[in-house]
């Protein structure tokens, strides 16, 4: 069987274009015992893959010149040779940008039950983007009914659930988004509060202070170091900052990145900061996904999926990413898939 894979052909300079990627084919051998053979049928478009691109190790390590681009998937079990899989099954992981491909068992998970979500759903609130929200308000933020919370990036994935998240736990959430069009679906739809176009703002620091006269308990943000210095300032005592991601500063090299020089108030306001990755609280994703299940069936989530069709559209709606071009979760499905719901 041929599939094909999409590799990097050589690092980005700034921000990621299409042809810093290339296609390939590639034939696979026979399975091997152990193994599921796979077809993919959504993949995931995170911008925090950019950070993978430049050649620097962080938590995971760089893709490789020539290494197929990694990423999460959902993808159906066409062959196994595997006692935990059957042809048919439904399965997660880190499979990568590519067609179809090989995988040992222990790197696949089944699909939880999703009940009435669509499949799709397993890569946006109840894959890594909604456990990373999920977490992150709860256990990072330690968000408390009453509070206020600013979300940065607040369309986005992570941000529209994180503040969904935020207003169940009976919070007060405003959002930072990038149109017009997303604000307004922040304050209709995701029942946000507030929110408030940025490109539209100034003085970032002068606009927090008149939306949060009396100062942010959490902010989760999703931007960068310019946000978190804009927001020092305005936040209450004893106030948390989740940093979650740098979409901002993916693409600029650390020494042209915005600095942050308000640090006098982690010291006055007694602060917290702190790093958020998903994968910490693992051991207990079954939580949330039967808490956000809850939440879903009795109709308190929205979602908007933002999806491209074709294996060949993925570099192209990763770059779109970066340009403020995709308005919710950012996926691409396999041409063969027409709004598969399980």
């Amino acid at each position: 069987m041929q599939t094909r894979e999409i590799v990097l052909a050589r690092r980005p300079d700034g921000k990621a274009r299409a042809d810093d990627f290339s296609v390939q084919a590639r034939e696979l051998a026979p399975l091997q015992a152990g193994c599921v053979r796979l077809r993919a049928l959504y993949w995931a478009v995170d911008p925090g893959m950019r950070s993978r691109l430049g050649g620097v190790r962080s938590y995971v390590e760089p893709v490789a010149l020539g290494g197929v681009v990694g990423g999460a998937a959902v993808a159906q079990v066409l062959e196994s040779r595997s006692e935990r899989f059957v042809a048919g099954d439904l399965v997660t992981g880190l499979l990568g940008w590519r067609e179809a491909g090989d995988f040992p068992e222990a790197a696949l998970k089944q699909a939880p039950e999703r009940g009435t979500m669509p499949a799709s759903a397993l890569l946006g609130l109840l894959g890594t983007p909604g456990m990373t929200a999920f977490f992150g308000m709860r256990d990072v933020g330690c968000v408390q009914a009453g509070e206020t919370v600013l979300v940065t990036s607040a369309a986005g994935a992570v941000g529209a659930a994180a503040g969904q998240f935020a207003r169940l736990m009976g919070a007060r959430v405003t959002g930072v988004a990038g149109s017009d069009a997303k604000v307004e679906w922040l304050t209709g739809e995701a029942g946000f509060a507030d929110a408030f176009n940025y490109k539209t703002i100034d003085d970032m620091a002068a606009e927090l202070g008149r939306r949060f006269p009396e100062g942010i308990d959490v902010l989760f943000d999703n931007v960068g170091n310019r946000m978190v210095d804009a927001a020092l300032p305005h936040m209450k005592v004893r106030g948390r900052i989740v940093v979650c991601g740098q979409t901002e500063d993916y693409s600029v090299a650390p020494q042209e990145r915005h600095g942050i020089r308000n640090t006098s108030h982690l010291i006055s306001k007694r602060l917290r900061v702190e790093g958020l990755l998903a994968y910490d609280h693992a051991a207990r994703y079954g939580e949330a996904i039967a808490q956000i299940n809850t939440w879903w069936r009795e109709g308190r989530l929205v979602v908007r999926e933002d999806i491209s069709h074709g294996f060949d559209s993925l570099p192209a709606a990763f770059v779109d990413l970066f340009d403020g071009k995709a308005f919710g979760r950012r996926l691409v499905a396999a041409s063969q898939v027409q709004g598969l719901a399980l």
